[in-house]
């Protein structure tokens, strides 16, 4: 299964503002090697990821993520094996153990975790570590995405996290942070649309303690976040000044960066800003 470089994360619909347009394709052939979805909070696998699979020829389609609460094992891996039927070696399955606040009875998500590859393993047909990946923010975690999955996918984080994955994983995992990005170079309007976007993850406990780790302060996980914050999780700027900030990921030791562009007030799939980003880090 190869990720390529580049991907893109989008949890909305993939509908662009010309509905004779599909965008799956048209993201394909601009060299998104990867399409990663929102697993939402039904159980079993969307259909969206089906039909992100039907309208692309080479393209991954990833998950990002399934929550292990709300999915058995057994019957999760009978539905990835019915869609990777169609598709060979073109789903990735990526798990995660979503937020205390969105989930009932949220008791030790890590031991969750290890029981539900356990259970993962036993099933038949299984999912084997080559076709899935965890959602993963501190240690314990990136080390068990090492030890029992392709790699780590990590959402909501600076460079300086993918620095420290990338030390934690070894060399030979998958590393594939989410990295958002604002494609407007004035920092107040920037500002402005990345903290209606980091508010609503700053609000939930695992992504301001791993920010914390990463020694920003309380003040910084405030709210919407500080400046300092923003910067750091949002890539903003011109496309050449975005696609720069990128590049950082990269330079931390990501293996593939899956880009999620906040478009504004704009209506539907920002697919002209992806051919923007495309374009400014073909070099990547």
């Amino acid at each position: 299964m190869e990720l390529g470089r580049l991907g893109v994360w989008w949890s909305g619909s993939w509908r662009g503002a010309d509905p004779s347009v599909d965008t799956a394709a048209e993201l394909e052939a601009m060299g998104y090697r990867t399409l990663w979805s929102s697993g939402g909070f039904q159980p079993g696998l969307a259909e969206r990821f089906g039909r992100l699979l039907a309208a692309t020829e080479r393209a991954v389609v990833a998950s990002g993520i399934v929550s292990i609460w709300l999915n058995p094992a057994a019957e999760l891996a009978a539905a990835v094996h019915e869609l990777s039927g169609a598709h060979p070696d073109r789903f990735l399955l990526g798990l995660g153990v979503s937020h205390g606040p969105i989930v009932p009875d949220y008791r030790r998500p890590y031991q969750r975790m290890v029981r539900f590859l356990d259970e993962l393993d036993a099933a038949s047909p299984t999912v084997p570590p080559s076709g899935r990946a965890l959602a993963a923010l501190g240690p314990r975690m990136l080390r068990l995405a090492a030890q029992r999955s392709l790699g780590a996918h990590p959402y909501f984080v600076p460079a300086e996290h993918t620095a420290m994955a990338r030390e934690v994983l070894g060399p030979g995992p998958l590393l594939a942070p989410e990295v958002t990005v604002v494609l407007r170079p004035d920092p107040g309007g920037a500002r402005e649309i990345a903290r209606a976007f980091t508010a609503r993850y700053l609000a939930l406990p695992n992504y301001a303690d791993n920010l914390r780790r990463l020694g920003f302060t309380d003040d910084d996980v405030a709210g919407a976040g500080s400046d300092r914050l923003v910067d750091a999780v949002v890539c903003w700027g011109d496309p050449a000044t975005a696609a720069a900030r990128v590049r950082r990921h990269f330079e931390a030791g990501a293996d593939h960066v899956c880009l999620q562009v906040l478009p504004g007030e704009a209506d539907g799939f920002p697919l002209a800003q992806y051919r923007e980003l495309a374009a400014a880090l073909s070099d990547a």
